[in-house]
């Protein structure tokens, strides 16, 4: 893979922070939601609790004033005429269409509310409510029903009349449908609500919105899947109408009936796709800046890379015109001087060029060791690259550092090239390097081992290359180099201390 330039790395560093901070952000959104998605259940169920002791308090008082009828001396001594006028004051409290009604066990019918001429009344219909009020001796409350003498739908609620501890009679209050329709709508906390009142079996007798289209109507089929389970429980569903609901039911103790509401989800989702929305803009917009910023830095940066390497090329340039001229002036001051001691200076020239032009391709920010001896050690392995092994660590070195060993080791080379190992057709050098660890500070030890070559023999008196090594090391890289003429071949020892900052 190709380099990354600067700006797309510093583009990749800014996204690389922002991202998982705008996905955290994001996810704290989403978990309010859950929260708050939590938190509207429990208040629907609430509602629910609340309508439904609201619902079973109108029952109750509704329950009350039959039994208080049930009690008066008109209706336990049959003077039904006397008793429809109290009937009737029971049945203006509730507003037009309330019915009351008495019958026996079998059910004929003995008195209504609607009418003096009972004889021609048809039997009660829905006999099985009748029988239980005469079985349980309690009050009862019916299911939704076509009532046989007006043919409306309706309810019922039912006591018994006692007289001598028996229950003779069965008195039946057909409350206004409206009643429950009304008491949905004041019970409905706003719009967004829908809630609604089914009768033991999920029938719908009273709803908001669009009652009429839903009254007599089942239970929506997830609300009409789970209102059997349990006698209450907070659930999403799909209304009559389509709509998705964080919904909640609960049954009456008293009446069976079931009271069930819910929200409309959408308005739970819209504040969490806002919230979302707004996040996520704040954070595109802190993205943007944050690249616009690092496209800006990278151009400040990448100029002054540009400037730094003009600077390293003329630099470079300059140095290699002063080695040209220092060259072109040894060949003049050298003309009388030998050929072998022109060739020994123009190498050591070369050597310091190759270490300058490895420093300038770092652009100056130091080298490593292996490239610096490779560097050094070339015009050798031209016709021998297998005669000079090399083996150590990864050692990186200041440009100080690298000029002055790639010296050294040309002088050892250029030694073992025209007397040692490097000489014949058999020599072999291996060359090991070694890091230091103590203290204060870390040294490199360089041993240069010959084999293979010419007899060795100490020299007379030292020339100018070892004088050259010597004094490098000890001098320029505060350690020192030692040279060993052993019998087997030539052992040279250089030891300095690395820089800190490489």
């Amino acid at each position: 893979m190709s380099k990354l330039t600067l700006p797309v790395r510093l583009a990749l560093l800014v996204t690389g922070t922002m991202l998982p901070l705008i996905v955290f952000a994001v996810g704290i959104v989403f978990y309010n939601y859950k929260q708050d998605r939590s938190d509207a259940s429990r208040r629907v169920l609430e509602n629910v609790r609340s309508m439904r002791l609201v619902l079973d308090s109108e029952v109750q008082r509704m329950t009350g004033g039959l039994q208080v009828l049930a009690l008066t001396n008109s209706l336990r001594n049959d003077d039904f005429q006397n008793f429809r006028r109290i009937a009737l004051g029971f049945v203006e409290q509730y507003g037009k269409g309330g019915l009351v009604l008495i019958s026996d066990r079998k059910g004929r019918l003995l008195f209504s509310s609607a009418t003096e001429d009972t004889a021609s009344l048809a039997p009660r219909g829905h006999l099985e409510i009748i029988e239980k009020v005469f079985a349980t001796r309690s009050p009862q409350y019916s299911d939704l029903f076509t009532g046989a003498i007006n043919g409306r739908q309706v309810l019922t609620v039912e006591v018994p009349v006692f007289r001598n501890g028996e229950v003779i009679y069965d008195l039946c209050f057909s409350p206004p449908i409206s009643i429950f329709q009304e008491l949905v709508e004041k019970q409905r906390p706003d719009q967004l609500w829908t809630v609604s009142l089914l009768d033991t079996k999920g029938i719908v007798f009273a709803r908001a919105p669009n009652p009429d289209e839903s009254f007599g109507k089942r239970a929506s089929p997830s609300l009409y899947a789970e209102m059997f389970g349990r006698s209450e429980a907070a659930l999403p569903t799909v209304s009559l109408d389509g709509v998705a609901l964080a919904a909640a039911y609960t049954r009456s103790g008293l009446t069976g009936w079931t009271i069930a509401a819910g929200v409309d989800e959408g308005s739970l989702i819209a504040p969490l796709w806002r919230n979302i929305a707004i996040t996520s803009l704040i954070g595109g917009i802190l993205l943007l800046t944050g690249l616009t910023f690092a496209v800006r830095m990278a151009t400040t940066i990448a100029r002054g890379e540009m400037l730094h390497n003009l600077l390293i090329e003329e630099l470079n340039h300059r140095v290699k015109n002063t080695l040209a001229l220092m060259q072109a002036i040894a060949v003049q001051t050298f003309r009388s001087a030998s050929r072998d001691e022109r060739t020994k200076f123009e190498g050591r020239l070369g050597a310091l060029a190759e270490a300058h032009n490895l420093l300038s391709q770092e652009k100056w920010a130091g080298s490593e060791l292996r490239d610096v001896i490779t560097r050094a050690l070339q015009p050798f392995l031209l016709n021998g690259p297998d005669r000079i092994r090399m083996a150590g660590p990864a050692v990186p070195l200041s440009p100080r550092l690298a000029v002055v060993l790639s010296m050294i080791v040309h002088e050892i080379a250029t030694n073992a090239a025209k007397y040692g190992a490097l000489s014949n057709e058999t020599g072999r050098v291996t060359l090991d390097w070694e890091v230091i660890a103590d203290a204060p500070k870390p040294r490199l030890r360089l041993i240069w081992t010959e084999i293979g070559g010419p007899p060795v023999t100490a020299p007379v008196q030292r020339g100018f290359g070892s004088r050259l090594i010597e004094r490098s090391a000890r001098d320029q890289l505060g350690g020192e180099a030692t040279v060993d003429f052993l019998p087997r071949g030539v052992v040279c020892t250089v030891i300095c201390t690395l820089d800190e900052a490489r």
